[in-house]
């Protein structure tokens, strides 16, 4: 890849990562309840999650799900579905205990937290749009196409990283002044109602990318 073309990508990788979505919610309310330690977890399956979107788009099946409005609309339900429950989880996350005064919920497993990471962005149709409109934009038959996908998906990866850390981080920093029941309680419902609606937003997003 050439240095213009690089730098070009490195650009549009960061306007989408800066972008506020679904991983960016997530990073921040993980963040805020688990703190960042914690969270490396959850943006490492973001990250697998990305990577997943990049080689399907790579390799062309971006462009058939596009093409076939059933797999397209099969990717768009799941990813909206598993959204709203990850948002109903938060809402309800702690409930209870916050109300009786008890301790939140605790983090649970790493494994849980990369699951939700990933499945977070490997079932995002609109991941699948941007990846299949934006990355054959930066590639060229004058090199072999999996050198190509190798420094893109390099570089979006540590920027994602970069992000989505940044993200958490600046949520982790406001733990001190959310330690009270009352404050754990509207925590959990702003980020759940949010990654809620960022999921049934979802359901309108049409083939072409657009806004139904």
């Amino acid at each position: 890849m050439d240095l213009h073309t690089w730098i070009a990508f490195v650009a549009a990788t960061g306007v989408i990562a800066l972008s506020p979505g679904s991983g960016a919610v997530l990073s921040m309310s993980h963040g805020l309840s688990h703190g960042v330690r914690k969270t490396t977890a959850t943006i490492l399956g973001l990250q697998l999650g990305l990577l997943l979107l990049l080689l399907v788009a790579g390799a062309g099946v971006g462009s058939l799900l596009l093409a076939s409005e059933v797999a397209f609309g099969v990717v768009k339900v799941a990813g909206a579905c598993y959204l709203i429950y990850v948002g109903w989880s938060q809402w309800r996350a702690g409930t209870g205990d916050a109300l009786a005064g008890l301790p939140a919920e605790p983090a649970g497993r790493w494994q849980r937290r990369f699951a939700t990471g990933f499945l977070t962005n490997a079932t995002n149709p609109k991941g699948i749009v941007f990846m299949v409109a934006v990355l054959p934009q930066f590639l060229t038959d004058a090199r072999p196409l999996w050198q190509q996908l190798l420094v893109m998906a390099a570089t979006s990866v540590v920027i994602d990283l970069t992000v989505m850390h940044g993200y958490a981080l600046g949520a982790s920093s406001l733990r001190r002044w959310m330690q009270s029941p009352r404050a754990r309680r509207n925590q959990n419902r702003v980020f759940g109602g949010v990654l809620m609606a960022v999921g049934a937003g979802l359901f309108f997003v049409r083939r072409g990318g657009q806004q139904a």
